[in-house]
């Protein structure tokens, strides 16, 4: 089938990437720039593992998504925060609806193009900050897109039932160089090491035993996972 690929250059996306590739005829990995302040560091990998595989890469600017919304993740937010990654702190991180935006733009790109599915990398470690990575917005998600396009474009998504870790070993096994990849949500020069993206990135590697290719400024011990009553919402 042919299929279009979101893919932001990070970690998950780009083991997508290289998944579709395998598995489908892929006709195009998406990047969506909408502001964030790393997505000036991600969206290069995401271009290069697009090249590496011969697939066409287009970027999509999303401007308003900068002046228009709340999110600490934006360079018109606040400071992004360090800590887990399913800590409560990290709801500033929460670009609103954003993957539903994402979808729509795919969706419709995707007939556009002729191809039958966008590949999401959303996993199972999503849902407990982000609510557009939650089952029941995907499951429903997915059906809107199959309703609203003549083709009935589906949505794909391989890593649904994977933890972090999973993926990273599924990224391994396809290939993947992921010090060609791109976690720190703070968008500095190498990896801030504390962010909840760079702590979920550093667990990552240890739950799948694997060596960690990426240069962090601080490799302190890693934060407690949260008590889930902690973070309700």
């Amino acid at each position: 089938m042919n299929v279009v690929v979101l893919c932001s250059g990070g970690m998950d996306s780009v083991t997508a990437l290289h998944w579709a590739r395998r598995e489908h005829v892929v006709t195009a990995a998406v990047s969506f720039d909408y502001g964030a302040k790393h997505n000036h560091r991600e969206i290069p990998f995401a271009a290069e593992h697009a090249s590496q595989l011969g697939v066409r890469h287009e970027v999509i600017a999303l401007d308003f998504v900068n002046r228009l919304f709340a999110s600490d993740l934006l360079r018109s937010g606040g400071t992004v925060p360090d800590g887990h990654y399913e800590a409560a702190n990290m709801k500033q991180t929460v670009v609103p609806f954003r993957n539903a935006i994402m979808l729509s733009i795919a969706a419709g790109f995707a007939e556009s193009v002729s191809a039958g599915a966008v590949v999401i990398a959303a996993h199972g470690g999503d849902h407990a900050i982000y609510p557009d990575c939650r089952e029941d917005f995907m499951r429903t998600m997915g059906e809107a897109m199959r309703l609203g396009t003549y083709a009935g474009v589906q949505l794909l998504r391989p890593f649904i039932a994977l933890d972090k870790g999973r993926i990273a070993a599924a990224g391994v096994a396809l290939g993947v160089d992921f010090a060609r990849t791109w976690s720190c949500y703070k968008g500095g020069a190498i990896h801030c090491g504390t962010c909840g993206t760079c702590v979920e990135r550093r667990e990552a590697f240890q739950q799948a035993g694997l060596p960690d290719p990426t240069t962090y400024v601080s490799t302190a011990p890693l934060p407690a996972k949260p008590d889930p009553q902690s973070r309700s919402g």
